[in-house]
């Protein structure tokens, strides 16, 4: 009988940091005959850390009853690009978490997000398609976080934050608490720089740095 196979798109560091998690999810969901592999499309067939590395159209012709797929690309709007990619294709998007995650009440998340070792999500929190949240990072109650958000190591999100699509949170940061009716908000496609306090809302689009975060003026 034919097993499914599972890949990790994109073979740079992020994604030799996920296989490990896939291949545990995958065993531990018994998976034990199943084949893992890497997407690369500059692949040519190496082996990465114990895994063959295919480009994703030899990945589509391999033969099995379901393809399943993880995206582990830095860039967000990559990542959309490549989700959408594989969604039209018909392979089915899977989540994957470490072991160690905390998750408690009320956390609804959409579909193909990495969570990775030591992360904590409280309650009452809603997040979008392909959120990745990096090692020791957290995001704490009443918290909405849109598609396609990064969150770096160490990032911590406290209670009652919005966060828009595509928002990039760097290594570090430090996300001040909001109120109930009156949310701190991070804009879409923000940019917040790495060890930034953000004390108050960052517009759209724009890239904050510092402690307390300010608007990054390129030309100075």
């Amino acid at each position: 009988m034919q097993r499914p196979v599972f890949a990790v798109y994109g073979a740079s560091g992020f994604g030799r940091e996920v296989m490990p998690l896939v291949r545990r999810n995958v065993l531990d969901n018994g998976g034990e005959d199943s084949q893992l592999f890497f997407v690369d499309d500059a692949a040519g067939a190496e082996v990465v850390n114990g895994h063959v590395a295919l480009s994703y159209s030899r990945f589509r012709e391999l033969t099995a009853p379901k393809h399943f797929v993880v995206v582990a690309i830095a860039n967000s709007s990559i990542r959309a690009k490549v989700a959408q990619r594989c969604a039209d294709d018909g392979l089915a998007s899977i989540s994957i978490r470490a072991s160690n995650v905390v998750i408690l009440d009320g956390v609804n998340m959409g579909e193909g997000a990495i969570i990775c070792p030591f992360v904590t999500l409280t309650s009452n929190i809603t997040i979008g398609r392909h959120f990745h949240a990096n090692i020791y990072s957290y995001v704490a109650h009443d918290c909405h976080i849109g598609d396609y958000v990064t969150f770096a190591p160490a990032v911590k999100c406290n209670g009652n934050v919005v966060i828009g699509d595509h928002a990039y949170i760097g290594t570090g940061a430090i996300i001040k608490q909001g109120a109930p009716g009156k949310p701190l908000t991070i804009g879409q496609g923000a940019v917040v720089g790495m060890g930034a306090v953000v004390t108050k809302d960052v517009p759209a689009g724009v890239t904050v740095v510092g402690n307390p975060a300010r608007i990054l003026n390129k030309n100075s």
